[in-house]
C-alpha cells in the first residue's frame, strides 16, 4: 500500500524544470541521447545533468510501442556555487527533484535526491519509475558537503 501511495503522490510532484544542453544522434534512424541541465530546486549551488534516450519516429514505426522511450538514463551533479540546503526531505526515501516522461502515462525518468547525513553528502539517483513495473536501470551521483 505504501509503495502505491508513493507512486500516486510522485505522479503529481512538481520537480525541477530542465534545459536541453545537448543532443547526440546515435544512429542513422534518428535516435538521440538528450542531455538536460537543471538546478536542484531546494539546494542552492548544485546543478545536475541528466542524459536519456529518445526514440525517433522511424524507430517507433519499425519497432512498434509508439508511446514509450527506453528507461535508460544517467545523472551527474556538480557543485556550481556555495551549497545552501533548503527545506529538503531527510528521510531514507528522499524526494523526486526531476521528472521527464518516457511514455504517454506510465513511465518517467526521475532524479531522486537523498540526504546522507551520516556521510555528510547528497545522493542523486536517476531511475525509471513505472506504475506497472519498476526498472533496475539507474545511475548515481554524489555531492560531498563540507563540514560546518
Amino acid at each position: 500500500m505504501r509503495a502505491s501511495l508513493f507512486a500516486i503522490l510522485s505522479f503529481f510532484a512538481t520537480p525541477a524544470l530542465a534545459e536541453e544542453v545537448g543532443r547526440v544522434g546515435v544512429d542513422w534512424v534518428g535516435n538521440d541521447v538528450v542531455i538536460e541541465a537543471f538546478a536542484d530546486p531546494a539546494v542552492q549551488g548544485v546543478t545536475c545533468h541528466i542524459a536519456y534516450f529518445e526514440r525517433s519516429v522511424f524507430d517507433r514505426l519499425q519497432q512498434g510501442n509508439w508511446f514509450e522511450d527506453p528507461s535508460y538514463s544517467a545523472v551527474d551533479c556538480v557543485q556550481t556555487g556555495p551549497i545552501v540546503l533548503g527545506d529538503i526531505e531527510r528521510g531514507p526515501e528522499g524526494e523526486d527533484i526531476f521528472s521527464e516522461r518516457q511514455s504517454l502515462i506510465l513511465k518517467a525518468v526521475r532524479v531522486t535526491r537523498i540526504f546522507d547525513e551520516a556521510n555528510n553528502s547528497l545522493i542523486y539517483l536517476a531511475h525509471a519509475s513505472e506504475v506497472t513495473q519498476g526498472s533496475g536501470k539507474m545511475s548515481l551521483s554524489v555531492i560531498p558537503l563540507t563540514a560546518p
